[in-house]
């Protein structure tokens, strides 16, 4: 069976050779090369209000790689945002949010640096927001979880050690207009504040950050929703 995928990384640069090492530390999951499996999220990802962009387009062989799939019935949405607790600069303005931070990264870590590829939502602009709010007691552990749903975020492929590095393979790029799809990211953007907005009005009874760390929940608590995809 072949295992070889094809991938796109979101760009202003055409990137050839994707370098292990480079990249900003403080990405979802860590340093490693972030792509999706979709052209035109990549190429949503891509521009920028005053730059086009290119979708890169790369075949990666997963045969004999370590994949970790954070999307999976085996991890919860709690697993995910603290993973991005770990990673991504989160300010910790109150009490609440310290300790929510520290019991987070006590009971639902996932070593990410331990596979060659990590797949999971994407927390692009109002979806940052959205796990702060949770993590400041703002809303449920439920809304948390319907909230990376609307919008359609989509799921991004991290390359992360050096050996999956050396199965990647270039082949070629689409070029991606700032007028289309820097747009087509906005409305994405608007459309899911909106949504979420909506769902704020709703009457809501769940479990919130601080009902966890105060009854000690763990990840095999049924009411805390797992990281099934769409």
């Amino acid at each position: 069976m072949d295992k070889t995928i094809t991938i796109y990384h979101g760009s202003e640069k055409i990137i050839k050779k994707p370098v292990f090492g480079e990249g900003r530390r403080h990405n979802d999951f860590g340093p490693g090369f972030y792509c999706t499996a979709s052209e035109a999220l990549a190429k949503e990802w891509a521009v920028s209000a005053l730059n086009d962009g290119y979708a890169n387009c790369y075949s990666l062989d997963t045969e004999y790689l370590n994949v970790l799939n954070l999307n999976s019935p085996e991890y919860t949405i709690l697993n995910w945002i603290t993973v991005l607790v770990e990673h991504r600069v989160f300010p910790v303005k109150t009490p609440v949010a310290g300790r929510a931070k520290r019991y987070l990264l006590d009971n639902f870590s996932v070593n990410v640096n331990a596979f060659d590829i990590v797949t999971g939502y994407r927390a692009d602009d109002s979806y940052f927001d959205y796990a702060e709010s949770f993590l400041n007691n703002g809303i449920s552990v439920e809304q948390l979880a319907r909230a990376m749903h609307i919008g359609k975020p989509g799921e991004q492929i991290v390359i992360k050690s050096e050996y999956a590095f050396s199965k990647l393979e270039y082949r070629g790029y689409n070029t991606a207009a700032k007028g289309q799809y820097y747009e087509l990211r906005k409305s994405r953007d608007s459309e899911a504040n909106r949504m979420y907005f909506e769902m704020l009005s709703e009457d809501d009874d769940g479990l919130y950050i601080r009902d966890i760390v105060r009854g000690a929940i763990k990840n095999d608590d049924l009411r805390i929703p797992r990281n099934v995809s769409d």
